[in-house]
């Protein structure tokens, strides 16, 4: 008979058995689980304080004023950040497919409730060009279809030459990246740079909510009021882990480092363009153990891109050992 039981050695030996190389959910951590218990979103003082903690703590690694959580993912947040947020002109950071998911859902947004006018398109690698003036500046931070790293001090003086807010898709970049303070509005998940379960998506801003959206699951309101099912679960996943951050944080580094130094002649971008999520290679990575889940982007111009949070349950503890089964394909 199988054994269930979900200790600390069984969440290890899962994690063994399934190597990931993937952009999120992060290998599963012990107090993930551990943490879950029966709760819900009304009347349970005991879940709200949790609740509490954990948006205050998510608050301060956004280093925004206010954290909002729903049911979703990274790019239902990104919706809702959008609907609510942007007006006026809106210029687009084009660093590869998710930054064109950003202009596709603004355009949406445009044509459906009209609080955007126009949106227009610049290269990541010609920001500094540009001092038009904009009402909003929207961009992911890491660019997980190309493993590249969008300068955010280049975003944050882009905004200040445009006059524009600045919103952040920082689904890639959130637990792992320094500096989205810089920005006005973020939007990510809970399972990638948190290191939580699946199924939590949020929005950390410091600005005013400007838009008035009629329709509820778009709305802010929903979310902040909590008018809908929350993610609770998620939430309490993410409990333990984000009072111990930086211990889980470090396997991350750990990883990267080991990857880049085994692959260093195939390596695409400079270190200063890298995200610590993920590395792109100029050259097809294959893992010797067949188990092993590789990333495959929906779009890229790498040969590969390969993710390094499959150590995370490891913590401080990890020595980059996932890295020894990958190799040139």
């Amino acid at each position: 008979m199988t054994d269930t039981t979900l200790s600390r050695e069984a969440i290890a030996r899962f994690n063994a058995e399934k190597p990931l190389f993937t952009a999120g959910p992060a290998s599963l951590i012990y107090e993930n689980v551990a943490a879950l218990r029966p709760c819900f979103g009304r009347g349970d003082s005991a879940f709200l304080t949790s609740y509490d903690a954990v948006l205050t703590a998510i608050s301060g690694i956004a280093g925004q004023s206010r954290t909002v959580a729903m049911q979703g993912s990274g790019s239902s947040a990104i919706e809702v950040m959008i609907a609510n947020f942007l007006y006026g002109k809106v210029l687009v950071v084009d660093s590869g497919y998710y930054a064109k998911r950003l202009k596709s859902i603004a355009e949406s947004r445009a044509r459906r409730d009209g609080f955007i006018q126009s949106v227009e398109v610049v290269d990541w690698q010609q920001i500094d060009e540009v001092a038009a003036p904009y009402d909003w500046v929207l961009s992911v931070y890491a660019e997980t279809s190309e493993a590249v790293l969008v300068p955010i001090a280049g975003l944050e003086a882009l905004s200040k030459r445009c006059g524009a807010k600045l919103a952040l898709d920082a689904t890639a970049s959130i637990g792992l990246e320094p500096g989205h303070d810089v920005a006005d509005v973020t939007a990510f998940s809970s399972c990638k740079g948190l290191f939580g379960l699946t199924g939590a998506g949020f929005i950390a801003y410091s600005c005013e909510v400007p838009n008035q959206v009629e329709d509820m699951i778009a709305a802010l309101s929903t979310y902040a009021d909590r008018k809908t099912t929350g993610p609770y679960h998620a939430i309490l996943s993410l409990e333990p882990i984000l009072a111990n951050h930086g211990y889980f944080k470090e396997a991350v580094t750990i990883n990267k480092a080991a990857f880049c130094r085994k692959f260093a002649d195939h390596l695409i971008y400079p270190a200063a363009l890298q995200p610590q999520l993920c590395t792109a290679t100029s050259a097809p990575i294959r893992a010797s153990n067949p188990n092993a889940v590789l990333y495959a982007p929906r779009e890229t111009r790498a040969a590969s891109i390969t993710c390094h949070i499959g150590e995370v349950h490891l913590g401080a503890e990890a020595k980059g050992a996932l890295v020894d089964m990958l190799e040139i394909g």
